[in-house]
């Protein structure tokens, strides 16, 4: 018999009516046995995700502000979801022993990893499924690195003993036994970690939309689904700004080579996308499979005579990079000259600090830095084979009157990554959507 895991995400969790659009789902086919389960997420376009109510909860503890009241909030959203599903489960006793746990200061990431401990118990309970604490089989290493060995053997274990089980997403232990998390949209990670310990067939991550789109619905209109992609496709995009499912998603099944399919929990009809180790070369017939952006970043420019003869000169660069916390996202390199696209948040707050001591340790001729840039990552399977991509690409850029301020194309030509001035990003997806995509 095949296994399917499913993680359903907040937003298919946030309410009982959507609780009983997951229990149907997962009851039309026998072969869903293990459910990952996020904390509920936003019912209306106003609202506040439990997590970000738990997060506050814990903001208010330390700032020595009462939690009384606001806690109401959050009983009140698992009251309305117990008692709109009809089913006579009373979580009293453990929502009061978080309340009293966070006031006890038992830590940030306790607080935040309570929203999928409470809906999972309740999922659980309506499915008729048994319950697994995702404390007792996912764990971190002393420097909070993800124990991804020591995880599996525990989860295979544990998952050996139960026909159908949900598991919270999101959260860990650590060796001391506190709770760990894993960043914002982990259940992902949690999902993908338990397909690999059941030797899953498919790994199916619903969500409120139906897959990956071939370029941000918010710049373009009805961009056009990604039916098939690879996980290097998938974690390029996912770098870059594509947040259907967390980038880190795909390590776990890929030493098993299981399949990822993202679906649409409204739409449960539509077989959404499909992310698989290896696939042909093109993608719905178009040489690229998806563009993928994001804003917020900087160029640090270091200009040096000879500095390409000069022994451990990048290294010095690094290693003060380092030193501050600050990333280089994409590197360009001339004779004389080095350029580190960075995150403008990271930058701006040491600014004073970081460019100073860089002109230290480096004598560079001149260090200069551009702020208000916007990465664009066109990324697609099909650009290796095909003659002339790269020309295509930045004619439509250049037609649409946008000066390119940097170019990095990674050896395996999977990608290409353009860095523009933020004004102009939306007019470069356009420019290279309707160049290679739209008729």
């Amino acid at each position: 018999m095949q296994i399917k895991v499913v993680k359903f995400g907040g937003t298919s969790l946030a309410d009982a009516e959507h609780f009983k659009r997951v229990a149907e789902i997962v009851k039309a086919d026998p072969t869903r046995r293990y459910v990952v389960a996020s904390a509920p997420g936003k019912r209306t376009g106003n609202d506040v995700k439990v997590t970000d109510m738990l997060y506050n909860c814990y903001n208010m503890i330390r700032n020595r502000e009462d939690i009384t009241e606001y806690y109401k909030n959050i009983v009140q959203r698992y009251t309305d979801i117990i008692k709109g599903l009809g089913i006579d489960f009373d979580i009293t006793g453990e929502l009061e022993y978080i309340k009293h746990a966070m006031m006890a200061r038992s830590g940030r990431d306790y607080a935040a990893s309570r929203g999928e401990y409470l809906n999972s118990l309740i999922l659980a309970k309506y499915l008729g499924f048994d319950f697994i604490d995702a404390e007792n089989v996912i764990f971190f290493k002393e420097n909070s690195e993800f124990d991804e060995e020591r995880t599996n053997i525990a989860m295979q274990e544990e998952l050996s003993k139960h026909k159908n089980a949900v598991i919270p997403g999101f959260y860990g232990c650590m060796p001391n036994g506190t709770i760990k998390t894993f960043s914002r949209g982990g259940s992902d990670i949690t999902g993908s970690i338990v397909a690999r310990a059941a030797n899953a067939d498919l790994y199916e991550n619903w969500t409120d939309v139906s897959g990956f789109l071939m370029a941000d619905p918010r710049i373009i209109e009805n961009p056009l689904p990604i039916s098939t992609i690879t996980y290097r496709e998938l974690r390029e995009l996912s770098y870059n700004g594509a947040t259907v499912l967390h980038e880190d998603a795909i390590f776990p099944v890929q030493k098993e080579g299981i399949p990822i399919n993202i679906r649409n929990t409204n739409h449960p009809k539509d077989k959404g996308t499909l992310i698989v180790p290896f696939a042909s070369e093109r993608n719905n017939h178009h040489i690229i499979t998806g563009i993928a952006g994001k804003k917020g970043f900087s160029v640090i420019n270091i200009e040096k005579n000879h500095m390409g003869s000069e022994f451990g000169f990048a290294a010095r660069i690094f290693r003060c990079l380092d030193f501050y916390d600050i990333h280089t996202e994409h590197l360009a390199s001339g004779i004389d000259s080095m350029s580190h696209i960075v995150s403008s948040e990271k930058l701006n707050s040491k600014l004073d600090e970081f460019i100073p001591e860089l002109h230290k340790i480096t004598e560079a001729d001149n260090i200069s830095v551009d702020t208000g840039l916007a990465l664009v990552a066109v990324v697609g399977r099909g650009m290796k084979e095909s003659k002339g991509t790269a020309a295509r690409i930045f004619s439509a850029i250049s037609n649409a009157g946008v000066n390119v301020r940097m170019i990095d194309q990674g050896a395996s030509e999977l990608n290409i990554v353009i860095a523009v001035y933020e004004s102009d990003y939306e007019k470069t997806i356009e420019a290279i959507y309707n160049e290679f995509v739209k008729d």
